[in-house]
């Protein structure tokens, strides 16, 4: 039985290990012991079917502000944008574009579109 739990606990801690590594060197870093090292000021300007997006319609379809700071990498934003305009809003043609610096550097842009 010890040593049961001994290699149990041992397979968590490799797990946890190879997790953090995979981590470092993929954008989205889900599983990096230390997820809030990334400052992303950003700035978000989507168009749907034509018409542009107020801050509060954007607010409410991405539940994230149309400007502000995030603490994650800037893979989480894509992803949530990504998530919801492919879950929720497929019918729409929406162009999205995100301004966005990380850890105050050089301003750089993403953009979506569906058709």
């Amino acid at each position: 039985m010890r040593s049961l739990r001994w290699t149990i606990g041992l397979a968590l801690l490799l797990f946890q290990l190879g997790a953090i590594v995979y981590a470092r060197f993929v954008p989205s870093r889900y599983f990096c012991w230390a997820p809030f090292d990334m400052q992303t000021e950003y700035r978000l300007d989507v168009t749907v079917n034509g018409r542009k997006l107020s801050p509060p319609e954007i607010q409410q379809r991405y539940r994230r502000p149309a400007k502000g700071v995030d603490n994650r990498s800037t893979q989480h934003l894509i992803d949530i944008i990504e998530l919801a305009e492919q879950r929720y809003h497929s019918e729409d043609a929406v162009e999205a574009v995100m301004i966005y610096r990380v850890n105050g550097k050089e301003w750089q842009q993403w953009d979506y579109r569906q058709p």
